[in-house]
């Protein structure tokens, strides 16, 4: 028996264009309000990068405040000893490094001077072409230039322009007021936030959504304290190796240490820093040794402990659930980069792993997740 046309009642038709005008309708507006959102967040960079930087470090101290909490130490005084403690012990490691890049500033005009003579070394052929061509320049202007006002102006040329004081001074202040901010923040949101999380989860309308909230929350504390300590670890460990290796080639052993612990914390930053890494490393090679062999090996050792790390040791550590794309990682770093500078750097990651975590949990939001993969 043939089944009739089935007529397509009122109700059915408006159900249907309410489904169907979110992406109609609303496609234009998600977007305005997402430019409006990134220019708001460019705007307010100021105060948004300390909280966001505060609220950070509180995620990775909490857990051990937690637990300090349960062989009843109270919060607040955990929260002094793992916050104020750990920015001790920061400044402590830091103070060793003050001495040689204190060292290496005085020094790096005259180092610098001897790169470009080192390379003309390594490329005979083009310092031959450059010599020939300078002595048609020289003979061409020998008779326009005059010799002792060309030769006052060469050793004018040469000397290093000193770095601008009196800028560094007028910015110093701003700067510890930055830092002091963001270390007052996060021991507050240790202390205070877990009740203003508890207050903001029971204002929600039901049950569901608690829980929803409450997991979401919970798993992103955990899994970026876990993911933070897991990759302070490791780049300390390749901070460390790099430094032995510079000392094992000849560096004295405050330059290698510099240059090591610059190396693991350029890995904080994936895919930029090891880059960075790896030209610093080339010029630090150049300016410290004469032979080209030795020249080569440190941007080629860390390039190969880099991908050693990156490749085999990361990924068997953490796991497929820190899975990202790399053309995603790189773009994201990119953006937060362009938007908040150094600190979008640091909080590109952080921020792409509370996102992915959320996404995997949000109906709607899980296609996201599969992109972010």
């Amino acid at each position: 028996m043939d089944q009739l046309p089935v007529t397509p009642t009122p109700s059915d038709s408006v159900e249907s264009a309410s489904v169907a005008s979110p992406a109609a309708n609303w496609g234009p507006v998600h977007l305005l309000a997402l430019i409006v959102f990134i220019a708001a967040c460019w705007a307010a960079r100021t105060l948004l990068v300390p909280i966001l930087l505060g609220l950070f470090l509180a995620l990775i101290a909490n857990p051990l405040v937690s637990r300090l909490q349960r062989v009843r130490i109270p919060r607040w005084i955990g929260a002094i000893f793992v916050v104020f403690g750990g920015v001790a012990l920061a400044l402590t490691l830091a103070s060793q490094l003050v001495a040689p890049a204190s060292d290496w500033m005085q020094r790096a005009p005259q180092e610098l001077r001897q790169v470009a003579p080192k390379l003309k070394g390594m490329v005979r052929k083009v310092n031959e072409a450059n010599k020939a061509a300078a002595s048609i320049v020289s003979a061409a202007g020998a008779g326009q230039a005059g010799g002792p006002k060309s030769a006052t102006a060469a050793a004018t040329a040469d000397q290093p322009t000193p770095p601008n004081v009196w800028t560094l001074i007028k910015a110093t202040p701003r700067l510890l007021a930055v830092f002091g901010a963001i270390i007052l923040l996060s021991y507050f949101f240790v202390v205070y936030g877990v009740g203003l999380q508890r207050q903001a989860i029971a204002m929600l309308p039901n049950r569901q959504k608690k829980k929803l909230t409450a997991d979401i929350l919970q798993t992103i504390e955990i899994e970026l304290s876990r993911y933070v300590l897991t990759i302070t670890t490791i780049n300390a460990v390749l901070g460390f190796v790099v430094t032995m290796v510079l000392w094992w080639l000849g560096l004295d052993l405050g330059d290698a240490l510099l240059w090591g612990a610059l190396g693991g914390l350029l890995n904080f930053a994936p895919y930029v820093g090891p880059v960075i890494g790896v030209v610093m490393l080339g010029l630090v090679g150049v300016v410290a040794f004469d032979q080209p062999s030795q020249m080569i090996l440190p941007p080629l050792i860390y390039l190969g402990l880099q991908l050693l790390e990156s490749e085999v040791l990361t990924p068997i550590i953490l796991g497929r659930r820190w899975s990202i794309s790399p053309l995603v990682m790189l773009l994201w770093l990119l953006f937060c980069g362009w938007l908040w500078d150094i600190a979008g750097v640091l909080l590109a990651v952080p921020m792409l792993v509370c996102f992915k975590i959320v996404a995997e949990r949000v109906e709607g939001l899980k296609g996201w997740a599969k992109v972010i993969e």
